[in-house]
């Protein structure tokens, strides 16, 4: 249920779960996090996470979040292994984001979306806290108040007020998605190994 392809220094890891709005199981979670930590340690360039269809993550499977996975370590491990990456991290959002799968996205450097897609974090409602790095990267990108719009007044934001907030950095076709990746990963693809990563350094958050 997660599809990896590798080119070069360009690995893609799609959620292919379409039948289910990709929503995660813990497996799936776990697969993710040991492809973020082989990136790095394979000296990947750039890591990209997307999803099949409509809907890039709806967030966790229902029968495992009754089983506990809405309050699994798991999540937290994967957005730190992704946040953790050197290279270009890239959310190559397909479709809409929901729940705790907002904590990858908000792990990569870059988000990019797709016309109509919604975001939504309903923790308040679903009585769950968010995981503890979530709140953190929401409010560097979108200030606090609208991180408290999103996490406690459970607000659905529309693709375009997303890209006003910062919450979403471009909005592309979805035919132009993987295009657009690609381009913006190609100077990084070109660059000499670790000269990525001494530029994260350099800039805060």
């Amino acid at each position: 249920m997660i599809r990896l392809e590798v080119e070069g220094g360009l690995w893609t890891a799609a959620i292919d779960r379409p039948d289910k709005a990709n929503s995660v199981t813990p497996d799936m979670l776990a697969e993710l996090r040991d492809i973020a930590r082989r990136a790095t340690a394979e000296g990947a360039a750039v890591l990209v996470l997307t999803g099949t269809g409509k809907v890039f993550s709806a967030g966790a499977d229902l029968d495992a979040a009754r089983a506990g996975l809405a309050t699994s370590g798991l999540w937290e491990e994967l957005s730190g292994a992704i946040a953790a990456f050197p290279g270009l991290s890239v959310a190559a959002l397909n479709g809409t984001l929901a729940g705790g799968s907002m904590g990858m996205a908000l792990a990569c450097d870059l988000r990019l979306g797709v016309p109509g897609m919604k975001i939504f974090y309903p923790v308040m409602k679903l009585g769950y806290l968010p995981q503890p790095s979530d709140p953190g990267r929401l409010a560097a990108l979108v200030g606090p108040a609208r991180a408290k719009m999103i996490l406690m007044g459970g607000a659905r934001i529309e693709a375009d007020e997303a890209l006003a907030w910062g919450l979403l950095d471009r909005i592309v076709a979805p035919e132009a998605l993987m295009e657009t990746v690609k381009a913006l990963a190609a100077d990084v693809l070109a660059a000499r190994p670790g000269h990525a990563a001494a530029i994260k350094r350099m800039i805060p958050g």
